[in-house]
C-alpha cells in the first residue's frame, strides 16, 4: 500500500510547485491569450502559462485529496485583548470534504461567542465591493448575517495603535467562498471590528 500524503504534506508540495512556477521552471506551453496565432504572436503569454501550470497542478493535488480524502482543514489560533480561540479553517489552497465541513460547521459557534466577546463597545463594518467599501453596522445585523451562514472563520490586523478583527461568515464551499467564484452556492460576508473611530483597512 502506498504512503498517503497528509494535509501539511500537501500544503508543502503546493507551496514547492506555487514556487517553481513563478520561477517559470513549470510552464503550459498550449496556453493563449486570444486563440488567434496572429494575434498571440504579439502578446506575452508566459504570465498566463505559469498560472495555468498552477492551476492544473493544484486541481490534481485536489482530485488527490478526494480520491484519499485528505482533509483541507488546518488550526489556527487567535488572540485577541488576551482572549484565545482555536479554530479548524480550509488552508486557502485545499478544499474542503465533507467531513471538513461538518467540522467547520460545529466550530462557528464558539467562534462567534469569541468574536463577541473581543469585539464589545467596537465599530462594526460590513464590507461590499471586494472590500472596497463598508457600511457600519451593528450587532443585531451581525446576528442576522450568522443565522444565515453555515461556517466562521477570523483574521486580526494589529499594531501598537490599531486593531481590526475580521469575521467571515460563509456558506458551501469555503476554497470558492474565499475567491468569490461559487455565488449562490457558496460566499461568504465579511465584518470587521475596529475600535471606534476607526475605518477598516483589511
Amino acid at each position: 500500500m502506498s504512503k498517503v500524503y497528509t494535509t501539511e504534506e500537501l500544503i508543502q508540495i503546493l507551496a514547492a510547485e506555487r514556487q517553481a512556477c513563478l520561477k517559470g521552471e513549470r510552464l503550459k506551453l498550449e496556453v493563449t491569450v486570444s486563440g488567434n496565432p496572429l494575434i498571440d504572436q504579439f502578446i506575452r503569454t508566459d504570465g498566463l502559462q505559469k498560472f495555468t501550470a498552477y492551476q492544473d497542478f493544484k486541481a490534481a493535488i485536489h482530485d488527490y485529496q478526494r480520491e484519499n480524502r485528505v482533509s483541507g482543514i488546518v488550526w489556527h489560533e487567535v488572540n485577541v485583548k488576551g482572549k484565545t480561540v482555536r479554530y479548524p479553517k480550509i488552508d486557502s489552497e485545499l478544499i474542503a470534504l465533507s467531513p471538513d465541513l461538518e467540522i467547520l460547521q460545529s466550530a462557528k459557534n464558539s467562534i462567534l461567542e469569541f468574536w463577541y466577546e473581543v469585539t464589545l463597545e467596537m465599530d462594526l463594518y460590513l464590507s461590499f465591493n471586494n472590500s472596497k467599501q463598508y457600511q457600519q453596522i451593528n450587532q443585531l445585523d451581525v446576528e442576522r448575517i450568522a443565522q444565515r451562514t453555515e461556517w466562521a472563520s477570523l483574521w486580526k490586523w494589529e499594531n501598537s495603535n490599531f486593531l481590526e478583527i475580521i469575521l467571515q461568515l460563509g456558506w458551501g464551499q469555503p476554497e470558492e467562498a474565499y475567491y468569490k467564484r461559487g455565488r449562490p452556492h457558496s460566499g461568504s460576508e465579511y465584518i470587521h471590528a475596529v475600535n471606534p473611530g476607526n475605518r477598516p483597512i483589511g
